[in-house]
């Protein structure tokens, strides 16, 4: 589904992906695990084509598509999405609004009809309720006012709506208490772990693990991968940490 192969990368001319090699199957789940600096979530800013990540080598394909020759809406609607660190607070802009133009935009991109108001609601509704959501904080301004749980939830629940190919959840635990991190990890197993959809989860600590079991683990240090294994890979980075492991 997502090949990666010797990608370069630079932020304001400063080089942070140095050869990053990386190969994902439909059906998996890769954990990328990593010390501070490492360019975990450059990476996935690149591959999400945000502005200011600049590849400088390399080439990424998705379901067989050259993933950098797309803009990062065209690469939405073939089935990429973003989960944020902070996810950001949209003042002014209903969840429900927000999430319904998103996905209708992929919709109309793939040839589909667009999904009606009603239509809509009861499949937000559907996923809401999937993660304890109650429909009047999708009523609300994107994330406004939101904890950072309930942030995570919502995002949780935007990604049900949007049902991806390929998630990349960067540091989806950040923030999150013990019932919370419960309720975000049932959420990305009952969403992406499917034959179809491949998740690429970024994250320091082991305790998210516990919830979403990855098929592989990757140490990622200084801009490529160092490391792979499986999940005990994670285990022993949380007992040991990164200082003999990254290199």
């Amino acid at each position: 589904m997502l090949q990666i192969t010797n990608l370069h990368a630079t932020v304001g001319d400063k080089p942070i992906l140095k050869g990053l090699t990386l190969s994902l199957n439909a059906g998996e789940i890769h954990a990328i695990m990593g010390p501070n600096g490492a360019g975990k979530s450059t990476l996935g800013y690149v591959l999400s084509g945000r502005p200011g990540y600049e590849v400088t080598d390399g080439e990424v394909t998705f379901n067989g598509q050259n993933l950098l020759d797309l803009e990062p809406h065209e690469r939405a609607a073939a089935g990429l999405f973003l989960g944020f660190q902070y996810p950001v607070e949209i003042p002014g802009v209903s969840n429900v609004q927000f999430l319904r133009e998103a996905l209708n935009a992929q919709r109309k991109h793939r040839g589909e009809a667009p999904l009606s108001g009603a239509e809509f609601l009861k499949v937000a509704r559907e996923q809401a309720g999937a993660l304890g959501m109650d429909m009047d904080m999708l009523k609300r301004p994107v994330n406004v006012g939101f904890s950072g749980g309930e942030k995570k939830r919502n995002e949780m629940v935007q990604m049900g709506i949007i049902d991806p190919a390929l998630a990349i959840l960067d540091e989806t635990d950040s923030g999150l208490d013990i019932d919370a991190l419960r309720i975000v990890g049932d959420g990305i197993n009952r969403i992406m772990r499917k034959p179809d959809k491949a998740v690429l989860l970024i994250t320091h600590y082991q305790r998210l693990l516990d919830y979403v079991k990855p098929d592989f683990v990757h140490v990622l240090a200084d801009g490529r991968i160092t490391r792979s294994g499986g999940p005990e890979l994670a285990l022993e980075l949380e007992r040991d940490g990164y200082k003999e492991l990254a290199a």
